[in-house]
């Protein structure tokens, strides 16, 4: 089995969570799933949320040209299956609240028209990201981009705020795993842990409530928990290969 690799890294990002907008928005502690679809579909030059409501902008949902698909991005890219590394201590990013101004004419109707905006953002992120090759059109069409350090859209990080660092790109192979921890984000199957954590190493969990794929419908998100673990596991799930000492969970 192979996959490519490559670090994504930024200065800032944020991926903004959608059930708190009062006072200040609030990011997730990790690119989840959907975001990174999303940063592939724009390397490649797919079309996303904005082509997908212009194209049915005036056209009621009964109407024979109104498209009930998912965005491009997510509708051609769905199918793959990759794993996220956090490369931070215990996987948790600092994170600060940045304060701004929108003043443009409609952004608020307070006096002024101006919007404070209280927004956070993570510092420094990056993670490792590794994509099985399904062999599909769509995965060997991202690794000739990632390869040869090309996109039809600048890809950023949550929003266009946050420009993203693509580098480290390598095909790798992928193995049957030796043992039962896992080096990347995973789906919680558990409901506690009776392993010891890796030698040497202070114990630790993470665990963060994260997007995992779009509702069909309303392309609302449908979440998963995902844990970040230094602690051996009872069982491993389906999708996870070891590469260069470490497992990797594909999701």
């Amino acid at each position: 089995m192979r996959a490519i690799s490559f670090i994504l890294s930024g200065k800032t990002a944020c991926f903004r969570k959608p059930d708190v907008n009062v006072y200040t928005y609030f990011t997730y502690n990790n690119i989840h799933k959907p975001a990174l679809l999303g940063i592939l579909g724009a390397i490649i030059g797919l079309g996303g949320h904005t082509q997908l409501y212009n194209q049915n902008k005036g056209k009621k949902e009964n109407h024979l040209e109104y498209n009930h698909a998912f965005p491009d991005f997510y509708e051609n890219l769905q199918h793959l299956k990759i794993a996220i590394t956090p490369l931070a201590p215990h996987g948790y990013f600092a994170k600060k609240i940045q304060v701004f101004n929108n003043s443009v004419g409609y952004a608020s109707f307070e006096m002024g028209g101006n919007l404070i905006v209280r927004e956070q953002w993570l510092e420094n992120p990056s993670w490792q990201i590794m994509i099985l090759d399904d062999e599909s059109s769509e995965y060997k069409k991202i690794v000739e981009y990632l390869e040869n350090k090309r996109a039809v859209f600048i890809p950023y990080l949550g929003k266009n705020d946050h420009f993203a660092n693509i580098y480290e790109v390598a095909n790798i192979e992928l193995h049957e795993p030796k043992n039962t921890y896992i080096d990347s984000l995973f789906i919680k199957n558990f409901q506690k842990l009776d392993g010891f954590a890796k030698e040497d190493e202070t114990p630790f969990l993470f665990q963060e409530i994260s997007p995992m794929r779009f509702e069909k419908k309303y392309h609302f998100y449908e979440y998963e928990a995902l844990v970040f673990t230094n602690y051996e596991l009872e069982n491993l799930p389906n999708n996870v290969f070891e590469h260069a000492g470490k497992n990797y969970a594909f999701i």
